[in-house]
């Protein structure tokens, strides 16, 4: 016997409970959410080697608004200056022994522990510039070996990621201008990293300081001379109130990145998709801080010129020239080291594929910048 119930008529009951079920589902949902969102919220102490201020935490700014948008406030940082916790030397050990879960630095400032330590920054130029190096790192060969300098050399609980391919960085602050290697002899000067290593090849007398201590120590007269990194960290450090001599180009630091690094153990704690937004965060800011860089860099450059009265020079290549001899010694005794070496040789066979390439192919941007802007250069580039 067939029913004489209308079965669109049950189906369409059946479809608006359904619907209004799932509606009910939706609206639950809708208002619980936001809850759970903030009741799984991680955050993180993150401390740079920066201190408040500076470019370079504007820069670390940059990659916790990222990595905290990117995770919908599932994830927040508690970003610290340098010294809130630890000095700006101190902030792989503090990660490894989990005082803190993350830091904003450069490897340079680690360089003490293993002096490959500078090959993932403040490197060799091997003819590759710091776009070039920075792929490198981001290598499956570059990546290992970081692995294996941190975790199975030093026997550090980090992880790390690296970040803004660092325009290079000036020769530094002189009380006169530079025209010979002879000039810098004896010179009492402030660099970080294998720098220190070349500078000293060259005559120089090295100190190794955090940013924070040049300008006291150029005051007390424990240094003459020094480089930091750019125009902008420069000039608000106050260079220009006691040095008039900028020199810029050089070959000991041509290429640096920062290095953001977390606690292995915090790192692996966090769920999948935050490691991913704190991995790939590091490549989102790389972008951001470069832009900052070249923006800020470029403008701060002509206020030295224009406002302050800095007098702007460029290297010489008798000065670079020194120092890629110096390079060529501080590398023939350091790549007695098994692991230094094959970092090095890594190096080596990218730049000269890479920068082959690159050299090659690459436009001559300084040509076309002398026919739109005729006379601004000097003759000397």
């Amino acid at each position: 016997m067939t029913s004489k119930v209308d079965k669109n008529a049950v189906n369409r009951r059946r479809f608006l409970k359904g619907s209004a079920v799932a509606a009910g589902t939706a609206a639950v949902g809708t208002v619980a959410m936001p809850n759970v969102s903030r009741a799984e919220t991680i955050t993180l102490k993150m401390q740079s080697s920066w201190g408040a201020n500076a470019i370079f935490q504007d820069m670390a700014k940059q990659y916790v608004e990222r990595c905290e948008k990117m995770a919908g406030g599932r994830l927040k940082f508690d970003l610290l200056p340098s010294g809130a916790v630890v000095k700006a030397f101190q902030v792989q050990d503090a990660c490894s022994d989990g005082v803190i879960d993350c830091a904003h630095t450069v490897t340079a400032y680690w360089y003490g522990k293993n002096k490959a330590a500078s090959l993932f920054g403040t490197g060799p130029v091997l003819g590759c510039d710091a776009t070039q190096m920075l792929a490198w790192i981001q290598t499956e060969d570059g990546r290992e070996l970081y692995r294996e300098l941190t975790q199975d050399i030093l026997g550090l609980d980090v992880v790390g990621f690296f970040a803004m391919p660092m325009p290079t960085q000036p020769l530094g602050w002189f009380k006169k201008e530079i025209k010979s290697a002879d000039d810098m002899q004896g010179l009492k000067y402030r660099t970080v990293g294998l720098a220190t290593d070349i500078m000293q090849g060259m005559g120089l007398k090295v100190t190794q300081l955090p940013g924070g201590e040049i300008i006291p120590a150029l005051e007390r007269g424990v240094i003459e001379a020094f480089e930091f990194n750019n125009p902008t960290s420069d000039r608000q450090f106050g260079a220009q109130n006691v040095s008039k001599d900028y020199m810029l180009g050089s070959y000991h630091q041509a290429a640096e990145f920062f290095e953001i690094i977390f606690s292995k153990k915090k790192f692996e704690s966090l769920p999948e998709e935050i490691q991913a937004i704190c991995e790939y965060g590091a490549e989102a800011a790389s972008t951001a801080n470069y832009t900052l860089g070249l923006d800020s860099y470029s403008k701060d450059l002509q206020g030295l010129m224009k406002e302050d009265g800095v007098n702007v020079h460029r290297t010489p290549k008798s000065v670079m020239s020194a120092q890629l001899k110096s390079w060529d010694k501080v590398l023939e005794t350091l790549e007695q080291d098994a692991f230094f070496k094959k970092v090095v040789d890594s190096q080596r066979a990218w730049a000269e594929r890479v920068a082959y390439y690159y050299l090659m192919n690459a436009a001559d941007y300084k040509l076309a910048f002398d026919h739109y802007f005729p006379d601004r250069l000097s003759k000397e580039i």
